[in-house]
């Protein structure tokens, strides 16, 4: 699997073999100058090469646990709110979180990461612990204090059903590793920061395949969103989860042991059910569905 740290770029010699490849196939077609610009003018380009990337970048391994699909997200959803309001809706929803340092930082964002739908808002781990449960000093139980939290404010303002009601404790729920790293470097960037601001996408890049392919398939610097960043964005875009009928998301971010008995072999999930309530569950790392994608944030390079 790929590591947050810097790797192999176009400048070393493995980089400078795949831009050959690719000038060599843009000699070999012997362009006129307006094809050459008909071309260059086409959007998807990097698109096209950034999936090609992750499709190839870690070999056949889980690539059986993969299904072509079709399904988006809902239309009433329309993207990303600014991340402005984004910010001011999630200290509405935790009075205790100061907004100073995320509106600085939103105001002055890196540029976009390739494979990001946008910038999020999502509170930060600390910063719940010591309004809500200051005695909880373990991390694992603070994040686990924290989902809990954040789950209680969704069925606060919807229909809700947590299928681990109970279970979500150290035992039963940790933080995947390279999300762990991911969040380090966030909170590092982001110092003292209540409210902590995310590029990340919610499934659409990774829709159809298993929890297991998605993770092999990330780019170096992807990660997978856990439950508390996939609650914070269903309580700053509910209508992300309005139908049956759409994609629903995976949150590759966590790992769940079923029996809580240290094999992690299962992952979150929301989705929303015909009875109109979204529900929060777990199931194998190896399942996969047309209707399900796993949701990811990117660090900015």
């Amino acid at each position: 699997m790929a590591t947050l740290a810097p790797s192999v770029t176009s400048r070393d010699p493995k980089g400078h073999k795949f831009v050959s490849v690719v000038e060599a196939a843009y000699n070999k077609a012997r362009l006129t100058e307006e094809e050459a610009q008909r071309i260059n003018n086409t959007p998807g380009l990097v698109d096209l090469i950034t999936a090609f990337i992750a499709e190839n970048r870690s070999g056949n391994k889980y690539a059986s646990e993969v299904v072509r699909s079709n399904y988006v997200y809902p239309p009433e959803y329309k993207g990303p709110k600014p991340i402005v309001e984004q910010i001011r809706m999630i200290a509405e929803i935790f009075p205790c979180l100061d907004t100073a340092i995320a509106l600085d930082y939103a105001a002055r964002l890196p540029e976009l990461p390739e494979g990001a739908e946008g910038w999020f808002a999502i509170p930060s781990i600390g910063a719940l612990a010591r309004a809500h449960f200051p005695k909880v000093k373990d991390p694992a139980e603070q994040y686990c204090q924290a989902i809990l939290l954040t789950l209680a404010q969704i069925k606060a303002s919807r229909p809700f059903y947590n299928y681990r009601d109970g279970q979500i404790t150290p035992g039963y729920l940790r933080m995947h590793a390279r999300t762990a790293q991911a969040m380090e470097r966030i909170i590092e960037v982001q110092t003292g920061g209540d409210i902590l601001v995310i590029a990340a996408q919610l499934g659409l890049r990774h829709r159809g395949k298993s929890t297991c392919r998605a993770r092999e398939t990330f780019v170096v610097n992807e990660y997978g969103l856990g439950s508390l960043a996939g609650g914070a964005i269903a309580l700053t875009h509910p209508e992300r989860f309005v139908r049956r009928e759409q994609l629903h998301e995976d949150l590759p971010g966590d790992e769940f042991a079923l029996g809580a008995d240290g094999r992690f072999g299962y992952a979150p999930f929301f989705f929303l059910f015909c009875d109109g309530r979204v529900r929060f569950g777990a199931y194998g790392v190896g399942g996969y569905g047309a209707r399900y994608g796993s949701a990811s944030g990117f660090l900015p390079q």
